[in-house]
């Protein structure tokens, strides 16, 4: 609702087990919030041999680095 990174694709965490074909091939960076979720589902990607990296902070870090959001 606050808004996104831009670029960002929004996958539920709650579905990401059935959109893992919307998921690149080469790495990527996953981001929520505050990076919390994100960590999770980057564990779990990286046991099924995803190179994804989280984004601490997550975009409310983002933000208030002063880097822009998409709303």
């Amino acid at each position: 609702a606050g808004g996104r990174v831009p670029g960002a694709v929004n996958l539920p965490m709650s579905q990401i087990g059935d959109l893992l074909d919307q998921l690149p091939d080469e790495a990527f960076d996953v981001i929520c919030a505050v990076g919390g979720r994100s960590a999770r589902v980057v564990e779990a990607l990286e046991a099924r041999g995803y190179d994804a990296t989280n984004v601490d902070g997550g975009t409310n870090g983002w933000a208030g680095l002063g880097f822009p959001l998409e709303r």
